[in-house]
């Protein structure tokens, strides 16, 4: 692992909890330390956050949330006293034009003649106006680290010189650390195993999944397990009973609990946004089929491994999953893809290194 040779200071809107595993393997690579700066999320909002690190330091900022919709933007009061606290020699913010404080930290660190990164997901499409908020915003950066390779093409044609773009795919996991597992080549008692894992809530579109699955000739209904909980279960469930009863609710499961499961299956499928549990799956060596949500699964899922959704019709994904599950040896080889994908390219050891490198590279 390369070192940063530097203190580090790293701001965040909020400290979801699976990003806390990233920002402590991160902090091991700061010869000087890191120090996170972040608050907690909007009322209501469905984020898991972690009050502690177990390596990085952590620094509570008070989030201000103001209005709602395209308008909303924020402030985190105290970022100032935290940069005079810890004296970073870099510091990494998200990029995001609805932080009103962001430019008063690039500003304080500019005045002291230190560099500013930026991480973030791309310009997301919003007009002309929009865009160039972005491109004003992407000239206080001395380098830039995205998400995904789309991202990094949007910086770049944002103005961002190409050798100050860095792309660190956007990891959950760490590197597997066991062998892939090695599936018959045939479903087990002629039964196909699919696997949705995450909260259940309309963005996920699980509906969309039992709709497609319903659609299908009943010889090739496969099982279906639906692992989570969340605001839309008791609609989901009357769903599924209405029309596809062969799903199964198994509530909210974690870290060990899920093993079996993973290990079971043939196929996973995750048709809305997010999807931290792409990642846990492709290291169990299973096949994936996903939406195409905010262009970091583009570094996940390939042809070789699995299918990406470009809508939301139902009959799109059942025509998908009768394909996937026609070819059993095909359908394994695209779970070994997976595994090789997660322990070769998009991992959390990967992703520290490209951090460190982006911040090596301004210093």
């Amino acid at each position: 692992m390369n070192m940063i040779h530097a203190r580090v200071g790293l701001q965040q809107r909020v400290l979801p909890e699976y990003r806390a595993e990233f920002f402590d393997a991160l902090a091991t690579a700061c010869l000087q330390g890191l120090s996170v700066f972040a608050g907690n999320p909007r009322r209501g909002e469905a984020v898991e956050t972690v009050n502690k690190l177990a390596i990085a330091s952590y620094t509570r900022a008070h989030n201000l949330h103001f209005l709602h919709g395209p308008a909303y933007f924020y402030w985190q009061a105290g970022i100032l006293n935290w940069l005079r606290r810890w004296q970073p020699d870099v510091l990494i913010t998200e990029i995001n034009p609805r932080n009103r404080s962001n430019p008063l930290a690039a500003r304080w660190m500019k005045a002291r003649g230190k560099p500013v990164v930026g991480w973030g997901l791309g310009i997301p499409r919003g007009g002309f106006i929009y865009t160039l908020i972005h491109q004003v915003l992407l000239r206080s950066y001395d380098a830039v680290i995205a998400y995904s390779t789309s991202a990094a093409w949007q910086y770049e044609n944002a103005g961002v010189k190409k050798s100050r773009v860095f792309i660190a795919a956007n990891a959950v996991t760490r590197r597997p650390d066991s062998p892939a597992i090695m599936r018959p080549l045939g479903f087990r008692e002629d039964d196909p195993q699919l696997l949705f894992v995450g909260r259940l809530q309309a963005r996920k579109r699980v509906d969309t999944l039992l709709q497609a699955l319903a659609a299908l000739p009943a010889h090739l209904q496969p099982r279906l397990n639906i692992i989570g909980d969340g605001p839309d279960r008791s609609r989901l469930e009357m769903l599924a009973w209405q029309i596809y009863p062969r799903a199964v609710f198994l509530g909210g499961k974690h870290g060990a609990e899920l093993e079996p499961f993973y290990e079971a299956a043939d196929l996973f499928i995750l048709p809305g946004t997010g999807g931290l549990a792409v990642q846990q799956a492709m290291a169990h060596a299973l096949p994936v089929i996903v939406g195409e949500a905010d262009g970091t699964q583009g570094e996940l899922v390939r042809e070789e491994n699995g299918w990406m959704l470009q809508d939301n019709d139902p009959q799109t994904l059942a025509r998908i999953i009768k394909e996937a599950l026609s070819d059993v040896e095909r359908l394994r080889q695209k779970g070994l893809a997976s595994y090789r994908i997660v322990a070769e390219e998009v991992n959390l050891e990967a992703m520290v290194t490209t951090f460190t490198a982006a911040v090596e590279s301004v210093l």
